[in-house]
C-alpha cells in the first residue's frame, strides 16, 4: 500500500514538472504576442497546406489516381509528425541546465515537455486540416479511423524515440547537430510522403521498406483510403524499430544524466 501511495505522489510530481516545463517551452517559443501558443498548429498547418497547394496547383503525379489533398495531407503530416522531433530535442539540455538544479527536474523531462508540443501541434494540424477539407468535400472522411489513429501512434513513437536517442547522443557530440540536418532533408523524400510503395519497381520497394517512417505512412493511408490502396506495411517491424530506439535512447539519456551539472 505504501508503495502504491509512493508511486502515486512521484506521479503527479511529475505530471506538474512535465506541465510546467511544457508552459515554459510554449512561453518561450511562441511568447505572448499575436497569436500566441496557436502557432503550435498553425505553423505545421500552413505548411502543409503550402505543398498541397503547390501540388494541386502543378498537378504533381504521385503514382495513384487517389486525391492528391488528401494524399498531401496524409503524407506531410506524417513528415511534420517525426521529423521536427530530434530537431527539437538536438541541444535541448544547454538552454534548460538551470533548471537542474530543482532535483525533481531530469533531462527527460526536458525532452518530453519539447517532444509532447510537437505532437500535439502536428496532431491538431492534421486533425483539422482533415475536418475541414471533408467537410468542403474536397477529400471522403477515412474508411477506417482506428488504423488511422493507430499509424499515426506509431509514427509519434518513431518520432519521440529517435528524438530522445538523437538528443542524448547530441550532448556527448555536436556532430550530430551537424550530421542530423542534412539527413533529416535526405529522409523527407524517402519517408513515403510523396510517392506510393506499391508505385516502386521491386528493388526500390525492398529498400524504402527498411525504413520505419515509411510502414507508418503507408497504414496510415490504407486507413484513409482502404479499398482504392494497396497497401505495403509490416507493424511488427516498425514496432520492433520503435522498442529498439526507445532502449537505446533512454540507456543514453540515462548515461548523461550522471554528467549533466547544472550552472
Amino acid at each position: 500500500m505504501e508503495h502504491l501511495t509512493s508511486l502515486r505522489r512521484s506521479w503527479a510530481i511529475q505530471r506538474r514538472v512535465i506541465g510546467a516545463l511544457l508552459m515554459r517551452e510554449i512561453l518561450t517559443r511562441y511568447g505572448r504576442h499575436n497569436i500566441g501558443f496557436l502557432w503550435l498548429f498553425v505553423e505545421p498547418m500552413m505548411f502543409t497546406l503550402g505543398v498541397t497547394a503547390l501540388w494541386t496547383i502543378t498537378k504533381s503525379a504521385h503514382g495513384s489516381d487517389l486525391p492528391i489533398v488528401a494524399f498531401a495531407i496524409s503524407g506531410y503530416s506524417s513528415v511534420l509528425l517525426w521529423r521536427n522531433m530530434p530537431t527539437r530535442c538536438i541541444g535541448a539540455v544547454g538552454p534548460n541546465l538551470s533548471l537542474m538544479y530543482h532535483r525533481n527536474v531530469k533531462v527527460i523531462d526536458i525532452y518530453a515537455a519539447r517532444l509532447l508540443l510537437e505532437a500535439g501541434g502536428a496532431s491538431i494540424s492534421f486533425v483539422v486540416l482533415s475536418l475541414f477539407f471533408s467537410f468542403i468535400g474536397w477529400i471522403q472522411p477515412p474508411e477506417d479511423v482506428g488504423t488511422v489513429l493507430i499509424a499515426w501512434l506509431l509514427l509519434a513513437w518513431f518520432g519521440i524515440s529517435l528524438a530522445i536517442l538523437m538528443g542524448a547522443w547530441s550532448e556527448q557530440s555536436e556532430t550530430v547537430e551537424k550530421l542530423w540536418h542534412p539527413a533529416s532533408y535526405l529522409l523527407f523524400p524517402l519517408s513515403g510522403a510523396a510517392f506510393m510503395v506499391d508505385a516502386l519497381p521491386g528493388m526500390a520497394q525492398d529498400f524504402v521498406l527498411l525504413l520505419p517512417m515509411v510502414h507508418g505512412v503507408e497504414m496510415l493511408r490504407e486507413g484513409y483510403f482502404g479499398s482504392s490502396f494497396k497497401a505495403h506495411y509490416d507493424t511488427s517491424y516498425m514496432v520492433l524499430i520503435c522498442a529498439l530506439l526507445t532502449l537505446l535512447g533512454l540507456a543514453k539519456t540515462r548515461e548523461i544524466s550522471r554528467t549533466v551539472t547544472p550552472e
